[in-house]
């Protein structure tokens, strides 16, 4: 599984002082079947727990995601700034999920040499 967040979530996950590891765990989850909520479409939405408390209050993650193969953390919120994203949201993120879950290896390259998106390092991954 190869994961990825754009640039807009890295600055939104340092921000918050959201680890790789606790977007490690997310996807983790998703892949056992542990879903928070999904729109379809390859469009998911994933908690994570802000540092030292649980997931209820915390972050939810807007992640493109296909099992078994590749996620992107595209979008994050704190649940006290808002409760879902709207239909309009919705419907430009499973656009975007069609575009990123179907790249070939060399667009996905070209698009973090880019600074678009960043890997996601998981362990033992060089």
């Amino acid at each position: 599984m190869r994961i990825y967040k754009s640039k807009w979530f890295i600055r939104f996950a340092k921000k918050e002082r959201i680890p790789d590891t606790k977007l490690r765990e997310a996807v983790e989850n998703a892949e056992k079947g542990l879903i928070d909520a999904d729109y379809g479409d390859g469009l998911i939405k994933q908690r994570i727990a802000r540092p030292g408390e649980g997931k209820s209050g915390g972050y939810r993650s807007i992640i493109l995601f296909r099992k078994g193969d590749r996620s992107f953390f595209v979008y994050g919120f704190a649940k006290s700034d808002q409760d879902n994203i709207d239909k309009s949201d919705e419907r430009d993120f499973k656009e975007l999920a069609f575009v990123l879950l179907n790249a070939s290896d060399e667009q996905l390259a070209d698009l973090v040499e880019r600074g678009a998106y960043q890997e996601v390092q998981c362990d033992g991954q060089n």
